[in-house]
């Protein structure tokens, strides 16, 4: 498979979608954002939780609402654990594939079970209409580096070299957090906080950037 990029690189992906985040400031402390999409669920979200205590690393996690609704001792034990959270739309709608109203009402209904200013598209897929109406009421925070840890293809020690090598601080960093991605998470996200804490990295929440908490 061809080599995952940053999508920073895409200077014209992000002049496209200016009211989204990408990345942050680059701190005079060595910081990177992981963020977990689409859990929380039984079968791996405990374990990144355990991984993440381990490096005392912080992560922002976009919750699917219907996975909120169906496991919300593990949502609680996400933001009990300093964590901080997202909305990630009620049942994983594709902006591109949905009417405006009905995205918007799903993005509502996630609402019914996520607290939180912080908005991520499943897909990344969005419709102008659609972040004008979003940023509104939330920060829409994509990303500067996406694992692909989903795919069954995936050349994950290529990846794991790329992220190496890119990944710097005030990056977003996309994992998963779901079934489809746990074989690649399970060898990507140690081999990532190892070699960035062993260099002096630490992994903030974005409520932790927003809030000023060190």
């Amino acid at each position: 498979m061809p080599a995952l990029e940053k999508i920073s690189h895409s200077k014209w992906v992000q002049q496209l979608f200016p009211s989204c985040i990408w990345s942050f400031p680059s701190e005079e402390e060595k910081t990177i954002y992981l963020t977990f999409d689409d859990g929380p669920i039984e079968e791996i979200t405990p374990w990144v939780l355990e991984t993440l205590n381990k490096y005392q690393a912080k992560a922002t996690f976009f919750c699917v609402g219907e996975n909120v609704e169906r496991n919300p001792s593990l949502y609680q034990k996400i933001i009990a654990s300093g964590h901080s959270v997202g909305n990630h739309t009620y049942s994983h709608k594709n902006g591109w594939k949905t009417l405006y109203s009905d995205y918007i009402k799903d993005v509502s209904e996630g609402e019914k079970y996520i607290k939180s200013d912080l908005f991520r598209p499943p897909y990344g897929k969005l419709k102008p209409l659609q972040i004008k109406a979003l940023k509104k009421k939330f920060q829409i925070i994509m990303w500067s580096f996406i694992t692909g840890d989903y795919l069954k293809t995936l050349n994950k020690e290529l990846v794991l070299e790329e992220m190496k090598s890119k990944i710097t601080s005030g990056d977003i960093v996309v994992f998963h957090d779901s079934i489809k991605a746990e074989k690649n998470l399970k060898f990507l996200l140690p081999e990532v906080l190892a070699f960035y804490s062993s260099l002096g990295y630490r992994f903030k929440s974005i409520q932790q950037l927003k809030a000023g908490i060190y």
